[in-house]
């Protein structure tokens, strides 16, 4: 198995005649899904996907997508939710968690019809028991009352009491939970914004940093604009990548080649 490579075919073809079963430490991606963007005519399988994901990732692994739902005669269209029950339904997937990624939504068409989007679903599925390696040191928050000494009310039991209170002096940073804020992570790479639906690079920064080993291996079977490749290379990591678009392709190579890293980069 080549690393640090991306590979124009089809991501479903691609995983199988390129990746071997349980070698992949981590997924991180934002499929194309709902017709929302111009994808040069190219379409997906997202249960075709997940069953290819579930086969290469290794026990413990974990795949994260980026997804959010079309708007169609003021109902949604469900396909995040359709998919993660699909995952984990009928793949093998268990959800470990859904983080919300917070963004400055646009007022768009529906401003004075509908709520502005202001979050994209970030489903974080798991193969097997528990993750293999998870460190969420790296994503922690500063605390807006470090140092203070608080004394915090007591928590409700599922029997109805109630815990006695606690003193505690409050750590500089704090777990940042289910809502991950990236509002202030948009990114001015010229070359990247030539892609039409994009994520910041924090998002795949953050998710490798948390579930990846160093030297471990991550997987974007949406390359896109090779925002997942450029951050596992910045952590010391390795990724394969497919991207069936030739024009997409070249903007990850570019990108790549432009990060500042000392990079032997194969693409085929």
């Amino acid at each position: 198995m080549e690393l640090n490579v991306i590979h124009t075919i089809d991501c479903v073809e691609g995983m199988k005649k390129f990746i071997p079963d349980s070698s992949i430490d981590l997924v991180v991606t934002s499929p194309p899904y709902d017709g929302l963007r111009d994808y040069k005519g190219f379409s997906v399988d997202l249960h075709k996907t997940g069953e290819e994901l579930y086969r290469v990732l290794k026990e413990g692994g974990i795949a994260v997508m980026v997804i959010q739902d079309q708007t169609k005669e003021f109902g949604k269209t469900l396909t995040s939710f359709k998919t993660i029950i699909d995952w984990c339904d009928n793949i093998g997937f268990k959800l470990f968690e859904c983080v919300i990624y917070r963004k400055n939504g646009s007022e768009g068409a529906w401003w004075k019809q509908r709520f502005r989007v202001d979050h994209e679903y970030m489903p974080i599925f798991l193969k097997g028991y528990k993750p293999q390696y998870f460190n969420k040191e790296p994503l922690k928050i500063p605390s807006k009352h470090a140092g203070k000494t608080m004394t915090g009310s007591g928590n409700r039991m599922t029997n109805g009491k109630t815990t006695e209170t606690v003193t505690m002096v409050i750590n500089d940073r704090k777990c940042r939970g289910t809502v991950w804020d990236y509002l202030m992570a948009g990114d001015k790479d010229p070359i990247k914004r030539q892609h039409p639906a994009v994520f910041p690079d924090k998002i795949p920064y953050d998710f490798i940093n948390c579930f990846c080993p160093k030297n471990g291996i991550v997987l974007d079977p949406f390359m896109g604009c090779g925002s997942t490749a450029v951050a596992a290379k910045l952590l010391q990591r390795n990724f394969i990548g497919f991207e069936i678009s030739e024009e997409y392709y070249k903007l990850s190579e570019e990108r790549l080649r432009r990060t500042g890293v000392n990079l032997e980069i194969e693409f085929t």
